[in-house]
């Protein structure tokens, strides 16, 4: 082999391994759909500069191709994946993704020295093969980690809590988990892991034996991801929070997000289900379900937190934002069902802890900031800016907007916060017209990168302001 063919095939497979990274990082954004980051890619002009331009460049430019990729696409990608806050993480189904690939690329290079023609082979099939087999490998550890996971649960003498809601199911597994931890061994999913394939790891790895109570959340991004979730965990209690618009783009109707929340009465120990009443269900139909929702009435809501009444039973939590009175009181409700004493559930109500980004008070140099990033609909956003603008002075606001929703409710937010913020920091892409066109009194600054926020706030804040972080999204969106 000469010094030209050995850089040559060397420099093939790092092109390969370079846009199997591309590939790997986004099927990692979209839960390893590959429908997903095709259809649902927020930025489809990264598919064309990372992925689809060098493929053509590849197969069209010739012996030319090599200096476009030195000196520019490696340089690109490099520049591109600094810039990102949500990087690519090494999992060991990333790493096997890799080694498939790389093995792959050297038989296809070593096939076209001695059989075929090297640019013919080219790069399309390492990548399709490895993603192909790496799909099939997954599947097959994925099965097998679940049944583990399943006869794992069957042998425990654990009752277990499923909750779902478009808005608000991690504010409601956090507080219940808190009002029901001193009484019984509770244990919560952490975060936000909502997937089956979330809960089956978290079940192997970290449940313990011992918990008499289980919570977790279920999530949804199409019709049957939470009946999955439900026959998995056969759970004893369900509950169905808020439904609204939320993922609208993927559920294409307001009647099939419904249609999917309910999928988490799938389950075959249900013995009692805690429904919102945005859900449209009449009890009488099942005797499982109780509804809640109008049996909660707010008192007050200030920055020292919620009071509120439930069943005619006042209660006080340091949490902010009146929407949170119905998550804590659905909480309360299945504490009641447990056998709980009210004295103990206010007792724990009025300690609940702030749920981190979730309308999170801090105060550091003098200013108030309040960090409600992990809120991102229209109702749960709203309510935090009636909740600020009772703040005497002055008001800045950070967002990008709500994602994953129409251009209708991002007007209508954006001349809300016209209304109430005197300083808007617009962040990414996606909405930044609409929120642009549209906010007219407030002082605005459009933040083209994330990575300047610090300097920003800086610049254009001062002591006495508070200062909201209304919603987040990771650099792809």
């Amino acid at each position: 082999m000469t010094t030209i063919s050995t850089l040559t095939t060397l420099s093939h497979i790092l092109l390969v391994l370079t846009l199997g990274y591309y590939l790997i990082t986004n099927l990692q954004w979209y839960n390893y759909k590959i429908e997903r980051v095709i259809f649902k890619h927020k930025k489809i002009s990264w598919h064309f500069i990372y992925f689809l331009v060098p493929i053509f460049a590849y197969y069209y430019s010739g012996n030319y191709f090599w200096i476009y990729f030195y000196l520019g696409l490696i340089p690109t990608i490099f520049i591109w994946q600094k810039g990102l806050d949500k990087k690519l993480v090494f999992t060991s189904r990333v790493k096997r993704f890799f080694i498939v690939l790389t093995f792959i690329t050297i038989v296809s290079n070593i096939l076209c020295l001695s059989v075929f023609n090297c640019q013919t082979l080219g790069v399309i099939i390492p990548l399709f093969i490895a993603y192909a087999l790496s799909a099939f490998y997954e599947k097959m550890v994925f099965n097998s980690f679940k049944n583990k996971a399943i006869k794992k649960l069957s042998s425990m003498d654990t009752k277990i809590i499923a909750i779902t809601a478009s808005y608000g199911k991690t504010s409601i597994k956090n507080f219940t988990h808190h009002i029901i931890k001193t009484t019984f061994n509770t244990y919560k999913t952490p975060r936000s892991v909502n997937t089956i394939g979330g809960l089956i790891k978290g079940v192997n790895n970290d449940l313990p034996h011992d918990s008499n109570i289980y919570i977790a959340e279920a999530g949804a991004r199409e019709k049957g991801d939470i009946d999955d979730i439900a026959r998995f965990l056969n759970h004893d209690i369900a509950v169905v929070g808020s439904i609204g618009p939320a993922h609208i783009e993927y559920f294409k109707s307001l009647e099939n997000i419904r249609n999917t929340k309910m999928e988490i009465l799938n389950s075959t120990n249900l013995s009692k289900a805690f429904i919102h009443t945005t859900a449209n269900v009449d009890p009488k139909e099942n005797k499982k379900i109780e509804l809640f929702g109008e049996n909660i009435h707010l008192i007050s809501s200030n920055l020292d937190g919620v009071t509120f009444k439930v069943d005619d039973e006042e209660y006080f939590a340091p949490i902010l934002g009146a929407f949170n009175a119905i998550n804590i009181a659905v909480s309360i409700m299945i504490a009641k069902h447990l056998g709980i004493s009210t004295n103990t559930i206010k007792k724990q109500v009025s300690t609940l802890p702030q749920v981190e980004h979730r309308l999170q008070k801090i105060e550091a140099g003098g200013k108030i900031i309040i960090d409600d990033s992990f809120n991102g609909n229209f109702e749960g956003m709203v309510g935090s800016y009636d909740l600020i603008s009772r703040y005497d002075g002055r008001k800045v606001i950070i967002t990008p907007g709500i994602i994953e929703s129409d251009d209708e409710t991002n007007i209508k937010l954006a001349k809300k916060i016209d209304e109430i913020f005197d300083i808007v920091i617009i962040t990414g892409s996606l909405n930044l017209e609409t929120l642009n066109t549209n906010i007219l009194s407030a002082t605005k600054i459009i933040l083209k990168d994330k990575s300047d926020l610090e300097k920003t706030l800086a610049k254009n804040t001062i002591p006495g302001d508070l200062i909201l972080f209304s919603n987040d999204a990771p650099t792809f969106i």
